[in-house]
């Protein structure tokens, strides 16, 4: 995903359910996607560009969570 969040995101899969259901989900919509551009899986143009849009939309929240908790351990490493 994001190279430099790999630590925050190891850390986030751990403490974070919602992160991990993501994480999880976008993992899993990766792999029907790729199955289906293989036909593995049946497919269709159209449900492959679905699954495409959810996987960013999902990939995005993660973003947003990841930049959040980068946040936070700036603010708390600042204070110490």
């Amino acid at each position: 995903m994001v190279p430099e969040y790999r630590e925050l995101i190891s850390q986030l899969k751990a403490s974070d359910r919602y992160f991990d259901s993501l994480f999880s989900k976008h993992n899993e919509l990766d792999q029907t996607v790729k199955n289906m551009e293989a036909h593995i899986e049946p497919d269709n143009h159209e449900e492959i560009q679905i699954l495409k849009k959810r996987k960013l939309q999902i990939r995005e929240e993660m973003y947003e969570l990841l930049a959040r908790a980068h946040a936070k351990l700036i603010i708390v490493r600042d204070l110490k």
